[in-house]
């Protein structure tokens, strides 16, 4: 078999509402995608990273950091509502028409991710390889947010409904490890996500990274969690 062509796909919508512009908003003193861009080069995986955007800002500041961009998204795949990984499918079949070419692995990073590694892609990747799978996600362990003692809350009675409540009388260290799914790095054979159109395809499996390099930013208080994180790393 030659070399694989992979690509990775940073799926970058312009029209966030929690966090507006949130793709490009500074963060360790970037914009936020440009750490997702910078990782996915230092990796050395890939024959394309290809950023999918609706947003001209977006594409030129993409372009400025090394990704492809030589399409902008339009469509349905933009909106409020259709998943993710609908609009990686498609970028990849746009891409592979574009290139006229066909790619064996696609790896889909989302921009939103910004304290994943090119280390830890390159160790997700060697992973997925290893395995007899489709598909692969990223995922973290719960720490100390312990998901087992969680409970739906009636804001009137503030009477709590358990989720689990045959969980609550133990104690935390006699109770199975969680898993949290994260966007950071999920991959899949292309041909397989272009069939099933998700990445959780059957039999897909799990790789689990430390909860700093999974955190997905969704409001501004992740913001502040991400700022942490890269201070730490700096030794602030």
């Amino acid at each position: 078999m030659g070399k694989r062509k992979v690509i990775a796909i940073i799926p970058a919508r312009a029209g966030s509402k929690r966090i507006p512009n949130k793709n490009v908003h500074e963060l360790g003193g970037r914009p936020m995608i440009a750490w997702t861009i910078e990782a996915a080069i230092k990796s050395s995986l890939f024959t394309d990273i290809l950023v999918s955007t609706d947003g001209d800002g977006i594409a030129q500041l993409s372009k400025s950091l090394g990704a492809r961009v030589p399409f902008l998204r339009r469509g349905n795949d933009a909106d409020d509502y259709s998943p993710v990984w609908v609009a990686t499918t498609n970028a990849l079949i746009q891409m592979e028409n574009y290139t006229v070419q066909k790619y064996d692995i696609v790896v889909q990073l989302m921009p939103n991710c910004p304290c994943r590694s090119a280390s830890d892609i390159v160790r997700a990747y060697n992973h997925f390889l290893s395995l007899d799978t489709n598909f692969q996600i990223s995922v973290f362990k719960f720490g100390w947010m312990n998901p087992w003692w969680a409970m739906r809350l009636n804001d009137k009675t503030m009477r709590p409904d358990p989720i689990f409540p045959e969980a609550l009388k133990k104690r935390s260290q006699d109770l199975d490890d969680l898993y949290c799914p994260s966007g950071a790095i999920w991959i899949a054979k292309a041909d397989a996500l272009k069939r099933e159109k998700t990445f959780y395809g059957e039999n897909y499996s799990v790789f689990p990274i430390d909860w700093q390099s999974a955190l997905d930013i969704d409001e501004k208080d992740d913001l502040e969690m991400a700022e942490a994180v890269f201070n730490l790393r700096r030794g602030i």
